[in-house]
């Protein structure tokens, strides 16, 4: 597998921001958002055996694990790798953009699904059979970049009804829109979705790697 990155630092998004997590950056992408954050995990990376990515996690020693990218599903590797973690006894997140299926993906591992909103440019990939796969311990973000996509969010929670079905996070995006509006939004809707800040820029800034 091709892999961008491995380091460990404090998770930053979803409910399990704040702890501990070694992440598996995995390199490509299938989309091209307007706010990307890791354009460099695009091509850059190096080819990793399955055997070299799990000795690297033992030596790290960190028991959550988080696969993301890019975009982790575009390999074939992903999936069998997802079931080693969780056989050496790792509680497993994949970070992935919703344009690929999730069918297959091990049941204990735990999804986060991007669903990507008009402000990204690539609302139009979304593979809307992926709700009928989301589990109740899966979450779903929308990042939002302005008031239209947040409309375009509610709208699509209530058309797939997915409060239904697992948590949902709202994440404003970072360095475009306020989250002073983002909340204010929710507030007078009484949104009943979870604010989702990325709390490793507001540590780090937004250009640091790593982290």
């Amino acid at each position: 597998m091709k892999v961008c990155e491995i380091f460990t630092g404090i998770q930053g998004e979803s409910s399990y921001a704040g702890l501990l997590f070694t992440f598996i950056r995995m390199a490509g992408c299938n989309l091209r958002c307007s706010y990307c954050d890791t354009a460099y995990a695009y091509e850059e990376g190096m080819e990793l055996s399955e055997n070299e990515i799990i000795n690297e996690i033992t030596l790290i020693g960190a028991n959550f694990v988080a696969i993301t990218g890019g975009e982790p599903l575009l390999q074939e590797g992903t999936f069998h790798l997802v079931e080693r973690l969780l056989g050496e006894g790792h509680k497993v997140l994949i970070e992935t953009n919703g344009t690929l299926s999730i069918k297959d993906i091990d049941n204990r591992a735990i999804i986060v699904l991007d669903v990507k909103t008009p402000g990204s440019g690539m609302s139009g990939d979304l593979d809307v059979s992926n709700f009928d796969y989301i589990k109740p311990t899966d979450e779903i973000k929308f990042v939002i970049t302005d008031k239209a996509d947040y409309e375009w969010s509610k709208d699509k929670i209530n058309r797939y009804n997915l409060k239904s079905k697992c948590q949902i996070l709202f994440s404003p995006a970072f360095g475009t829109l306020d989250p002073v509006s983002l909340v204010k939004w929710m507030l007078e809707d009484r949104l009943d979705v979870r604010l989702n800040l990325q709390m490793h820029k507001y540590i780090y800034g937004g250009e640091r790697r790593g982290v």
